[in-house]
């Protein structure tokens, strides 16, 4: 059995680096996480630092901002995930050039965690976030980093618990707003499976190069068929509202940030239907789900469960 890859995460502590950091623990990888020391004594941070401590999360002391301490613990590893938040896109810039110089890295998935950046019909604000990621990948490709792209489509916990309603704190009874006319399909996967499959990803030759497509069938639904299947479970058919493209379009125009920004993606997923209308060809990518057969994820349907 080959040894597992030592695993470096930076923006760990983040939303979606949390269930990187464990999922990589879990799987037996010796896990690094970069962490400032700010971070570290941040009362904010303290239950989730206590818990990865709890894993045998190993601590590296260093910032994105400090080429030295980033070279230096990039030097400690074979493999670097970066889950750093959108403020931060850009400056990954930084860690491909710490990555360069330290001359290691067997593969660097950059913070993605998004649809796939390069195959987008987005509006903005969400069209200058998306085209910096991609600015990202030209970046990678150019100094010839092995990567890995991981397109964890919608996070579960941020849309299902609302039906991404806005404003809502539990699933509607009533009535739905739905945007355009229902159709175009959407992935939702829970945040603990993204975290699985992206470790699955880093020391496997079929996804090296590659995009990691995390997309499930049975968590691919529109917004219609979600409404259907809530409907089901709830026992009564709710109201249906559509909003058009073009009002959509205006409540984008007319909004602040981040609503702004929440909405602009929302018109990429659910009306242009950015996570499924392309096929996932082999020659730049591979369906996580197809690839990991072994892995139980779990399903739109078992999810909204809890909220009955």
């Amino acid at each position: 059995m080959a040894e597992k890859s030592k695993i470096l995460v930076i923006g760990g502590t983040g939303y979606i680096g949390k269930f990187i950091v464990e999922a990589s623990a879990k799987a037996g990888h010796p896990t690094f996480l970069l962490i400032r020391e700010s971070t570290l004594s941040n009362p904010a941070k303290s239950q989730i630092i206590e818990h990865f401590k709890t894993l045998g999360v190993n601590f590296l002391h260093g910032d994105l901002y400090n080429h030295e301490s980033l070279v230096k613990a990039i030097k400690q590893v074979d493999v670097v995930i970066s889950t750093v938040s959108r403020a931060q896109i850009a400056d990954q810039d930084k860690i491909i050039a710490a990555i360069k110089e330290a001359g290691n890295v067997k593969r660097f998935l950059p913070s993605e965690f998004v649809n796939d950046v390069d195959r987008v019909h987005a509006v903005e604000p969400a069209k200058t976030a998306l085209s910096t990621k991609a600015k990202i990948r030209r970046a990678i490709e150019a100094e010839g980093i092995p990567y890995t792209y991981v397109l964890s489509n919608c996070f579960a916990g941020y849309f299902l618990p609302t039906l991404a309603q806005p404003g809502a704190t539990a699933p509607p009874r009533d009535k739905i707003v739905i945007l355009g006319d229902g159709n175009p399909k959407a992935v939702f996967n829970k945040e603990d499976d993204i975290g699985t499959y992206t470790i699955k990803a880093v020391d496997d030759p079929r996804t090296l190069n590659k995009i990691l497509d995390i997309r499930p069938p049975l968590n691919t639904y529109s917004f219609n068929d979600l409404t259907s299947l809530w409907e089901k479970k709830i026992g009564k058919p709710i109201e249906r509202i559509y909003v058009s493209e073009e009002q959509l379009l205006k409540n984008i125009q007319e909004a602040e940030i981040p609503q702004k920004v929440i909405l602009s993606i929302a018109h990429c997923v659910f009306i242009k239907g950015d996570h499924t209308n392309f096929e996932i060809e082999p020659s730049f990518g591979v369906e996580a789900s197809e690839l990991y057969p072994d892995v139980k994820y779990t399903t739109v349907e078992e999810y909204l469960d809890q909220f009955v």
